[in-house]
């Protein structure tokens, strides 16, 4: 099936490494134009200048660090008056909360995570919906977790604000639909990136076990038997933002190998 984005602008967060960065380097090889969003220049200035151009794309990008909300919409709003005609694709993504249970949880944390991941998904969506809207196409996909299915042991914070984010899509969903608008969630599993990583070093810090006892033992839950990769979460992104996907709208769609044991 031919993805064409070609004509199409997207709007990617959390790009420099990652599945954000797989998402970015895969909407471009469709023929989109990729306007990034992250806090480090100098690797967003690497990753654009390595980014595909097959309809000979120029792709840009934004600095704000997502845990000022208002800076990320300032950069956004600025971008767009430069740039009118906006975006078509807006893909919300930013690192997760650090695990940990919910209860031993700082107030603070689940305040820092809310601006993170909800006001900054929110503001970012005010500021593209009405070039959407214009345009009669858009596209919103929230990139998440699986525990806004299932919750995951220790990561209490993170399992409540992916919950928060997933409703707040659904509702978005629901209002936006008549517009030629879908917002959809993408729930990556155990994905081999940083994050991944850094979860099986505080398990081992705090277990003792080595790293390969605990990814033995999480390999045992996934049916495939395998870590997923990042470009397989942003094969899924790619489909949900193209035209053939113009009738799947308010979904989360797992990536996880069969992890997930609900319907």
């Amino acid at each position: 099936m031919s993805l064409p984005l070609t004509s199409r602008r997207a709007l990617v967060g959390g790009s420099t490494q990652g599945i954000g960065r797989a998402i970015a380097e895969v909407l471009a090889t469709q023929g989109a134009t990729i306007t990034l969003l992250a806090r480090d220049a100098e690797r967003l200035r690497e990753v654009a200048a390595a980014l595909p151009t097959p309809a000979g794309q120029t792709h840009d990008f934004l600095v704000a660090d997502f845990s000022d909300p208002q800076a990320v919409a300032a950069s956004v709003h600025e971008h767009l008056a430069q740039h009118p005609a906006g975006f078509h694709i807006l893909i919300n993504n930013t690192g997760g909360p650090a695990g940990g249970p919910l209860l031993d949880a700082p107030v603070d944390a689940l305040q820092t995570a809310f601006n993170q991941h909800i006001i900054c998904n929110h503001l970012l969506a005010q500021a593209v919906v009405p070039g959407m809207r214009a345009a009669g196409f858009g596209r919103i996909i929230n990139i998440i977790s699986t525990s806004v299915k299932i919750p995951l042991p220790g990561l209490g914070v993170s399992n409540t604000i992916r919950g928060a984010v997933a409703s707040w899509a659904k509702t978005l969903a629901n209002e936006l639909g008549p517009d030629g608008i879908t917002v959809n969630n993408v729930l990556p599993g155990a994905t081999l990136t940083q994050r991944h990583t850094s979860l099986i070093e505080k398990k081992t810090a705090q277990t003792g076990q080595s790293a390969e006892a605990i990814e033995a033992d999480m390999l045992k839950t996934i049916p495939a038997r395998r870590f997923g990769h990042a470009e397989e979460v942003a094969a899924a992104v790619a489909f949900l933002a193209s035209p053939a996907a113009g009738y799947i709208n308010g979904t989360s769609v797992p990536v996880d190998g069969g992890r997930t044991g609900s319907l």
